[in-house]
């Protein structure tokens, strides 16, 4: 954005020509990278709401290796942004961060800057040199001006920081973190996170949480999130990820995407790079991570955690290292399923709380404590009205691609009457699972539905699903062989219908009509009793079987064979 027009509204020369509002004070806010301008963007709202004292203008600096993603961030939210070489000629009266490696023009006006992460645990390259700094740390010739003033969420930070840049000392504003509020107070609305990710009540959801960098969970593992897929149920379980901004600015969502093809044609819930990681962060059950903070958030909010990383850059004596000490290890060339399982029996809820301790100080009162700290630094007194306080954060919208086509092993048992037990896998990620031989009680099949979009894979199907339910048994019937009479490959196609039921049509023309007396399936899994049944020999008329699914759901299903003519 160099070279591009100065802006004249808000913040030009004449801006008093065409404003409306009055702007007491001038406010400018340095967008760097999106991470850090995510943070301002999710914090300031609520601490000028409804002043017209304090106008707002966010200056563009593109000088960091993230900074792509960021005029596309500010323009989607409305801001008024001005090149970052007009800067100096804004005379501001405050200018805000959470990019502490900004260089700002000559002045006097305070600098204040807020983490974009939690604390100082991180070493990061310095773009200056070819050395690496702690992150978080402004400039020391900013420090010398007296003018930059450091948010911190924990007193420790503070000696942290007098340690190795004693130019800090008195310059730091201890006002506790916005971001972990919000997670701790959004607990209540955990139930609604789940159903808008479209996480069942049953399904355990396992986040990955991935920062950026050679030593991150993703650097060192970058196909632990198919194989997670791969070993952990569909049916009992589901898979996210929160990749850090980082990457999807210095990589592109195109080449981010792509690297995870099979996993996102897998049903991975890859969330968004703003907003969206929050309430899914709530909505886990198991966070699999690194050292990066949303680990560390992850933890603090009582989350049973395995790492499955943890970088050398990572800063002895803060938070996120206590963590390291106390967080089980992900073996990720071993089965994850116990792995998981393990971690969420042995859990307690105040496993870390010590973690949480060091980390967060006052929790509860820090928008209270940063708007008091915004409006001295501004010379106003605050608004006459109750300080912020932590909203519940919205509903995330649902991020995964349906899966279309599974790898479904069946094991047949007969010892209280016969039981299936069905375990799905995408096929796209089924070169990363184990499969056990077919014999006399396992069978292992390829199911495909409808809208399956690789037609190899549905002509080598065995079995056919229906995605929406058919609006009458006529109209199931139908598509069944229909179906069968186009993919002569197939063994059997299945439809639900719609109030209730299932129908499952076979090669040799019989019909097993399939009832539930739960909730409501999807077709696939009446399909598989119907498949493991007719390998085995069972009869297929008035039959009850029990369907286990991953251990955590069993329903009694009936097949009763549909009478002819």
């Amino acid at each position: 954005m160099f070279g591009s027009p100065p802006l004249r509204v808000s913040a030009g020369r004449d801006a008093h020509r065409w404003n409306t509002f009055p702007g007491d004070r001038t406010l400018i806010v340095a967008a760097r990278t999106v991470t850090s301008t995510v943070r301002v963007l999710e914090t300031l709202p609520a601490l000028l709401r409804d002043d017209a004292r304090v106008s707002v203008v966010f200056a563009y600096d593109p000088t960091s290796a993230f900074s792509d993603g960021v005029l596309d961030l500010l323009r989607a939210a409305g801001c008024r942004t001005a090149p970052w070489e007009q800067l100096s000629h804004i005379e501001p009266d405050l200018i805000l961060s959470a990019s502490e490696n900004i260089e700002v023009p000559e002045g006097d006006c305070p600098v204040l800057v807020l983490p974009h992460g939690v604390g100082f645990q991180k070493l990061v390259p310095d773009s200056r040199s070819s050395r690496e700094r702690l992150s978080g740390v402004v400039p020391d010739s900013l420090l010398e001006s007296g003018r930059a003033w450091l948010a911190v969420s924990h007193p420790s930070q503070e000696e942290q920081l007098l340690v190795g840049h004693p130019k800090a000392a008195g310059r730091t504003l201890l006002v506790g973190d916005p971001c972990f509020d919000e997670l701790a107070g959004s607990g209540g609305h955990r139930a609604a996170y789940r159903e808008a990710l479209g996480v069942a009540e049953h399904q355990r959801l396992v986040m990955v949480s991935s920062t950026w960098g050679p030593t991150s969970l993703l650097g060192r593992h970058p196909g632990l999130l198919a194989r997670l897929l791969a070993r952990l149920p569909m049916d009992s379980h589901r898979v996210g990820a929160i990749v850090h901004p980082n990457v999807w600015s210095a990589h592109g969502a195109w080449q981010t995407r792509t690297l995870h093809s099979a996993a996102l044609d897998a049903g991975l819930l890859l969330m968004p790079t703003v907003h969206a990681w929050r309430p899914a962060l709530v909505a886990a059950d198991v966070v699999v991570g690194d050292h990066g903070s949303v680990t560390l958030y992850g933890a603090s909010l009582g989350k049973p955690v395995l790492l499955a990383a943890f970088g050398e850059d990572a800063v002895p004596g803060t938070a996120v290292y206590r963590l390291a000490s106390l967080a089980p290890r992900l073996d990720v060339r071993a089965d994850p399923l116990p792995q998981v399982e393990e971690v969420v029996r042995a859990h307690s809820a105040e496993r870390y709380a010590e973690v949480a301790a060091q980390a967060f100080a006052e929790p509860g009162h820090a928008l209270a404590k940063l708007r008091t700290a915004l409006y001295d630094l501004l010379r106003l007194p605050e608004p006459p009205s109750a300080p912020p306080a932590s909203l519940a954060l919205p509903v995330p919208d649902p991020r995964a691609a349906s899966v279309t086509s599974w790898q479904v092993d069946t094991g047949l048992s007969e010892d209280d009457g016969p039981a299936v037990s069905v375990h799905r896998i995408p096929a796209a990620v089924a070169s990363e699972a184990d499969t056990a031989p077919e014999s006399a009680d396992f069978f292992t099949h390829l199911a495909c539905s409808d809208d399956e979009r690789d037609r190899r894979l549905a002509e080598s199907a065995s079995v056919l699903v229906r995605r929406l339910a058919a609006p009458t048994a006529v109209a199931a019937l139908r598509w069944t062989e229909e179906t069968l009479a186009e993919l002569p490959g197939s063994l059997l196609a299945a439809s639900a219908v719609r109030g209730g039921g299932h129908l499952v049509g076979l090669r040799d023309g019989r019909v097993v009509e399939v009832s539930t007396t739960g909730p409501a399936l999807d077709a696939g899994l009446p399909a598989a009793v119907v498949y493991a049944c007719l390998r085995a020999g069972l009869p297929l008329h008035d039959t009850q079987v029990t369907l286990r699914l991953g251990g955590v759901r069993e329903e009694d299903v009936l097949l009763r064979l549909r009478p002819t003519g």
